[in-house]
């Protein structure tokens, strides 16, 4: 299964299905850490981070689970009041999730941090930690870590996440050429999602722009038609992650492009995505353990990123 031999990415693609059962395992471990059913939550990232919590959210509020809300950590709207905070990072030193942490000390509102590496300042700084250095990455790219923190939050709603880990490790066993049929030659993707698969959509449009500096586009598919379905056309790609509205599948169709799904949990969905990641990458003789510009961590010299 050696999609990209080389890279760190290709090893943790591979591994997220078992990394899902493991962690989803010690959830008895961090039930007392996590939102109870009924509190108004907020839940906070930056990158990667922000779309897992905004998949994370959106879920939570479909199983009747409470009011929940999704901020980039940059621009968070706390002062509103709610019951928990959670911040994820895989990194544990990106500045916004520290400044985060930072504003609510000596708040009445319980925070807790999810983090792959112990012992960093987002994780000192929260009230509670949950730490899964099982799940740290070597590659910039981040999977791994958020998948399985998708994981982890999915299951705490009382999601089973047995299904999406066998059509995850179907997807991975599969030849790449019927994986990828239709979008690996596509000149350009967009991304769909609907509720919770919204966070999935960006996420999928992310990976790409990173590993593989390509164009990809991610939208509400009810808000699709309302503009973006305008560069649709021959040659291009409309992938949609979950529910699909009726007829759009058609409307698509008849511009001309391709219209991508499978009746498979979204967050194995994702799986394609990244082994898409590492075709493109693989294509266009780049490394996708280190994208041009970016680094595992965003840290801000002090006062940079204040008015």
């Amino acid at each position: 299964m050696a999609f990209n031999p080389d890279s760190h990415l290709s090893a943790e693609v591979a591994g997220q299905p078992s990394d899902w059962q493991a962690v989803t395992a010690r959830l008895p471990e961090f039930a007392d850490r996590l939102p109870s059913s009924g509190a108004r939550v907020a839940v906070l990232g930056s990158g990667t981070s922000y779309y897992i919590a905004q998949a994370y959210a959106a879920r939570r509020e479909l199983s009747g689970q409470g009011e929940t809300d999704a901020f980039p950590a940059s621009e968070h709207r706390l002062s509103r009041g709610y019951d928990d905070v959670l911040v994820l990072s895989r990194s544990g030193t990106t500045t916004e999730a520290v400044d985060v942490d930072t504003f609510l000390r000596g708040r009445d509102i319980p925070t807790t941090a999810i983090v792959a590496t112990p012992g960093t300042p987002v994780a000192q700084l929260a009230d509670h930690a949950i730490e899964l250095p099982e799940v740290d990455e070597r590659s910039v790219v981040q999977t791994r870590f958020a998948t399985s923190t998708l994981a982890l939050l999915r299951a705490s709603l009382g999601d089973d996440l047995a299904a999406a880990a066998d059509d995850a490790r179907a997807v991975l066993s599969e030849d790449e050429a019927d994986c990828l049929a239709r979008v690996a030659e596509a000149d350009q993707l967009t991304f769909l999602g609907r509720g919770w698969t919204i966070g999935l959509a960006e996420e999928a449009a992310l990976k790409l722009r990173e590993s593989a500096q390509f164009w990809t586009e991610a939208y509400p598919a009810m808000e699709y038609r309302h503009g973006p379905v305008s560069i649709a056309t021959s040659g291009r790609a409309v992938w949609a992650l979950g529910e699909v509205p009726d007829g759009l599948a058609a409307q698509v169709a008849a511009t001309g492009a391709h219209f991508e799904h499978r009746s498979i949990d979204p967050l194995a969905e994702l799986v394609r995505v990244h082994r898409l990641c590492l075709r493109k990458a693989r294509d266009n003789d780049l490394d996708p353990d280190r994208p041009r510009h970016l680094t595992r961590s965003v840290i801000l010299a002090p006062n940079s990123h204040r008015d």
